[in-house]
């Protein structure tokens, strides 16, 4: 039908409703958007300025924020991967009873009956596994570009939040199931928790620090991992930490926009100016108009505004990449690996190995040596350690940078070299000599909590970046080296225990050589 013809019957109703639908995108677009400017600039302004959802981000966007090899998109592929847990954990909610006689039997059901259930059960799985890794690299990638510094050093703790959060989810969802793997990786993690007993125990004060006692019933409403337990991780899960994520997520972006975005050098401008032609293809004006208004305070500083580029379509494309990445990942591999369910969980019939989930396999690791140290003592010296990195690194270095120079580049290579060689040697000396309790076996047990594998690794990373402090007069090399040290220690002792423990917690070269039952 012509436009011509709808115009000429205006009292026809019909018509009219179908000019109407006609104009349904238009009109929808209108009613979202709220835009009127017909100014090219202003109308991206505006769509910026008019939208909840896009007002996350300043009107513009600077060039070398949007360089891949700079972020690699991480931290938008964490909330990419927080929002595929959140939708794909509504749909599990409404199928999932969190009961102990009929949790597993739910799970079961969404694997063998739910149409679409096993798919959707791999994805929350996947994305789960994966938004762990994403933000331990997302911190990694902050702290060798020094994006902690000049006023975001507040905000580096916020992210240490998330990371928390991160691994509470991973933990409270991965007892839901019900099945032996769940049972009892999470009676491990409760142990440990519950750890601070082995120096009660070994100073002899029990009575003085009860309150482990009190923290382990609130936690799991009983003396045992029971049908209280599973409601308390489903609350934890399902709607305390969403929520406590979503808010510092919220803090989090916010503080990013208040510190005039992500980080760079502080010379990119004129470098980026100087560059290739192709790096000269926008034309923006030197001056902010109205509705060009950013959070960024280069121009408070003098700074060129051409290299600040409109949020739409720039920064919405490259963020929009990036989650469909990390989608197509997580699809993919919940396509070809199916999420796990062993047996229903049997207190009686303990998992040998039992191991806690894998993002915890490192401390238990470490736990195995002494369970005060390995699972409360060096994990609060690590996050207190990371906490405190912003506001003892002072020094005026590059920011936005990776490894900040030449220096930097050379002290992380040997910081990584030299931390793989202590904890292979380690490892390797405790397979084969064993340690403390197998040659005295009447040792006091506080000599064990003070000296084990664990806090000797501590005491030679520490020396290590004071050495390198020293060597380079700069608290950041030696910073560098200290982080870059336990970097390579997470990952070396989480592989370790995950391929290389067996049953009974003995070492085996693979597990195809554990002994058959």
């Amino acid at each position: 039908m012509q436009k011509e013809d709808l115009k000429e019957t205006p009292k026809d109703a019909i018509k009219r409703a179908i000019a109407n639908l006609l104009r349904l995108p238009r009109h929808l677009k209108s009613s979202v958007m709220r835009q009127g400017a017909k100014d090219v600039d202003k109308l991206k302004s505006q769509l910026v300025l008019s939208n909840i959802f896009l007002h996350i981000h300043s009107i513009k966007t600077h060039r070398f924020s949007l360089r891949w090899n700079y972020t690699f998109g991480l931290g938008v592929m964490c909330i990419g991967l927080f929002t595929i847990l959140a939708l794909s954990g509504f749909l599990l909610m409404i199928y999932y009873r969190p009961d102990t006689a009929q949790a597993y039997y739910s799970i079961k059901d969404l694997i063998y009956v739910i149409p679409s259930g096993r798919l959707v059960r791999n994805i929350h799985r996947w994305a789960a596994h994966l938004m762990v890794i994403a933000c331990f690299l997302h911190m990694a990638r902050i702290f060798y570009t020094s994006s902690y510094k000049r006023g975001r050093e507040f905000n580096w703790n916020i992210g240490l939040v998330l990371f928390i959060l991160t691994l509470g989810l991973g933990f409270t969802g991965y007892l839901l199931p019900w099945d032996q793997l769940a049972y009892w990786a999470t009676t491990i993690g409760v142990n440990v928790a519950a750890s601070l007993t082995e120096l009660t125990d070994a100073l002899n004060i029990n009575g003085l620090f009860d309150i482990v006692t009190k923290l382990k019933h609130l936690l799991l409403g009983a003396d045992q991992i029971g049908n209280d337990t599973l409601v308390r991780f489903y609350f934890l899960h399902c709607i305390l930490f969403p929520s406590l994520m979503t808010l510092f997520i919220a803090i989090h972006i916010w503080r990013i926009r208040k510190n005039g975005g992500l980080s760079r050098p502080d010379s990119i401008d004129r470098k980026l100016l100087k560059g290739t032609p192709e790096n000269n293809k926008v034309n923006n004006s030197t001056k902010p108009g109205l509705f060009q208004h950013t959070d960024d305070s280069s121009y408070a500083k003098g700074q060129d505004a051409e290299n600040l580029v409109h949020s739409i379509p720039h920064a919405f494309l490259k963020e929009f990449i990036a989650v469909i990445f990390i989608l197509a990942i997580t699809v993919a591999l919940s396509c070809l690996f199916d999420a796990p369910l062993k047996e229903p969980a049997n207190p009686v019939f303990p998992e040998n190995p039992a191991k806690a989930p894998w993002y915890f396999v490192g401390i238990q690791e470490l736990v195995s040596y002494s369970a005060f140290m390995g699972g409360i003592g060096i994990p609060i010296i690590g996050l207190f350690g990371l906490a405190l990195i912003p506001y003892i690194d002072r020094d005026k270095g590059a920011i936005g940078i990776w490894f900040e120079d030449k220096t930097g580049i050379r002290v992380t290579k040997i910081s990584a070299c030299y931390a793989f060689a202590c904890c292979a040697a380690m490892l390797a000396f405790t397979i084969v000599f064993g340690w403390l309790r197998a040659w005295f076996p009447d040792i006091p047990q506080l000599l064990i909590i003070l000296i084990n594998p664990g806090t000797i690794l501590v005491v030679m990373f520490a020396a290590w970046s004071l050495f390198v402090l020293q060597k380079y007069d700069s608290i950041r090399m030696g910073a560098m080296a200290l982080f870059t040290c336990f970097f390579i220690a997470v990952i070396i002792l989480t592989y370790f225990a995950l391929v290389h423990r067996g049953p009974n917690w003995d070492f085996y070269w693979w597990p195809s050589l554990w002994p058959k039952h």
